[in-house]
């Protein structure tokens, strides 16, 4: 997939069919518009490109940074994407003048794909209809998708947030259509889980959203690798009382290589129990064996 930066960069593409949304989180309603894009791009021999934007235009707290963003549009199959930096200057764009300058002239849409409740322009006051209407003057075709529904609750990313952080993994999981996970940069840590028998892989996460302190059974991609693993997140309680930064640590099974820089993306399959302080490092060290024998008996 192709990465564009800035509007200055864009350029007309051969019949591009443009998927237009946040796409936060790449969950059920989102994956659906991207790849009706791509199917759409085949059908009529064009460019599928998934437009987006960063910073959230709503200055709300995302459920990933962008590059792992990024990497979800990758495996949805998308030939071009392109990142619009939601500057101060950008938000006092109107609706019309994006549509003129960016998706006429600069990218030549010859379709849009957007959510049926998705704003846009200064004051969000670009909305489907308004696509429509500039689409029978510009040429490009305008498709809204309905919002899906599970449980008859809609899926959005405010309510996938809220779940990820009360540790309703499983809920959160159906709503996304995929794994709850986090990318981040392994970094050094204390090597007190290497002194107890278990050593950790110290994640420092990418601007994402953290699920709720606790153990959890993870899967974790390291470069094209697959592997399984236990994940504590929490402040360590036993070993420092008033510490209340926020540590996330994987225990990998069957792995001892040095993977310091390198980016994992953690896979949450289940929450094992919640964080709680022990009485001595003994009775914490035979609580995660525990821990790591019931993760591997659930990624079996």
């Amino acid at each position: 997939m192709k990465i564009i930066f800035g509007i200055n960069n864009i350029k007309k593409l051969h019949q591009p069919v443009v998927a237009l949304g946040v796409f936060d989180g790449l969950h059920r309603g989102h994956r659906q518009i991207l790849k009706s894009a791509i199917t759409r791009a085949h059908k009529i021999k064009g460019v599928s490109v998934a437009l987006t934007f960063w910073p959230h235009p709503q200055k709300e707290e995302s459920l990933y940074s962008l590059e792992h963003r990024l990497r979800l549009i990758k495996e949805v199959g998308i030939d071009e994407c392109i990142v619009i930096n939601f500057s101060k200057h950008f938000a006092r764009v109107s609706a019309e003048q994006f549509v003129k300058d960016v998706l006429f002239r600069g990218l030549g849409a010859k379709y849009i794909y957007v959510g049926k409740d998705f704003r846009f322009g200064q004051g969000a006051r670009g909305d489907l209809n308004l696509l429509k209407n500039l689409g029978k003057i510009y040429g490009f075709g305008v498709k809204g998708f309905e919002i899906i529904k599970v449980n008859n609750r809609p899926i959005r990313s405010t309510l996938i947030r809220t779940l990820i952080k009360s540790g309703r993994i499983m809920e959160a999981q159906n709503l996304l259509g995929r794994p709850v996970c986090i990318l981040g940069t392994v970094i050094k840590g204390t090597s007190l889980g290497r002194l107890l028998g278990f050593p950790t892989a110290n994640i420092n996460p990418h601007h994402e959203v953290i699920p709720a302190c606790g153990i959890y059974a993870v899967r974790i991609i390291l470069d094209k690798h697959k592997l399984k693993g236990a994940c504590y997140i929490g402040s360590r309680p036993t070993i420092d009382s008033k510490n209340k930064r926020i540590n996330i640590e994987v225990f990998i099974f069957n792995f001892h290589k040095n993977i310091y820089g390198k980016y994992l993306e953690i896979q949450f399959v289940k929450f094992i129990r919640s964080d709680r302080k022990f009485s001595s490092l003994p009775e914490l060290t035979l609580q995660i064996k525990k821990d790591v024998l019931l993760a591997k008996k659930i990624l079996l």
